[in-house]
């Protein structure tokens, strides 16, 4: 895909004058916070290939130690393709790993690299495809988080997270998913960037929604998170809108069209019967929705003479 092409996929998804903001907000809100993973922190193409391997279809977090151990008893791609295959694969049953067939395919991927390529991992997609059980995700992960040179993830999460994020793969018939995945991800940044929209649909943007809670950094444009529609190929069916906070942020923004300002209490008082200022349900509940609001560039905060009002900006 040319830069002309990308451009053209991007803005047919994104308004062109809100690329570089989205771009800027996704990155910014991975590096301020992010899930500590030890394979985040290595960019050694063995090790991102095992933890690749071994988190097909198993929770990350159960993950790490098995990680950790078998880096611990075959730490070098050598060390690997030097071991019994048979110890290999009862290493794998016994932590669990799901199909023995992976650790068959990891060991011959070892063997390659020791004999077919000096040691040397190969460095693009292309190349690393070419290794036993290595698919084109798998492919392209190692080339992103090792080399810095993949293309754009497409997983499960970043499905989800583009489907809902923009109306132009919401409404598709058949999305073009890698075309505008890759047309977002900023050119030569593919380990930060893909590290950072899949721990979107990770945290954030999961079958159960969690914008305000994880503080997405998408939902001013956010298709979802603006109809309430969140749905996705995965999400057959719509969280509840009843008593989420999207529906609150919603009476909040039409109350306060119709008024030039509200004080806190009479806000509150206005949006939920069971609004009680020290309660569960009281001003601190309703300070973050209006600060959730207030970083979204929709409502202006005012604090003086020991009242809080709100306003739209």
């Amino acid at each position: 895909m040319t830069d002309e092409e990308a451009s053209q996929a991007a803005t047919a998804a994104v308004p062109a004058d809100d690329l570089a903001s989205i771009r800027d907000a996704l990155l910014s809100w991975y590096e301020a916070d992010h899930r500590e993973f030890p394979w985040r922190e290595t960019d050694d193409p063995y090790e991102i290939l095992v933890s690749e391997v071994m988190s097909q279809q198993t929770q990350l977090g159960r993950v790490v130690d098995a990680w950790e151990d078998f880096l611990d008893r075959w730490p070098t791609a050598a060390d690997l393709a030097a071991a019994d295959r048979a110890d290999v694969v009862a290493f794998w049953s016994d932590h669990s790993l799901g199909y023995n067939n992976r650790a068959k395919y990891l060991h011959e991927a070892a063997r390659q690299v020791s004999e077919e390529y000096d040691g040397e991992f190969p460095r693009t997609p292309e190349e690393l495809s070419e290794l036993m059980g290595v698919g084109p995700y798998t492919a392209n992960a190692v080339a992103s988080f090792a080399f810095n040179n993949g293309d754009a993830v497409v997983d499960t999460n970043v499905k989800r997270v583009l489907y809902r994020a923009f109306a132009e793969i919401h409404n598709a018939d058949d999305p073009d998913y890698e075309t505008v995945a890759n047309a977002l991800m900023p050119a030569g940044e593919s380990r930060i960037w893909n590290n950072a929209i899949m721990e979107l649909g990770g945290v954030a943007c999961g079958k159960k929604p969690r914008c305000d809670e994880a503080g997405c950094p998408w939902r001013e444009w956010c298709h979802a998170y603006q109809t309430g529609d969140f749905t996705a190929p995965d999400v057959p069916t719509q969280p509840s809108f009843e008593g989420s906070r999207r529906q609150f942020r919603g009476r909040i923004v039409r109350l306060l069209g119709e008024h030039d300002e509200m004080d806190l209490d009479t806000l509150g008082h206005r949006i939920r019967v069971d609004y009680t200022p020290d309660g569960e349900h009281g001003r601190e509940w309703l300070r973050n929705l209006l600060s959730d609001l207030s970083d979204d560039g929709l409502v202006q905060i005012e604090e003086g003479n020991d009242q809080i009002t709100a306003r739209l900006q």
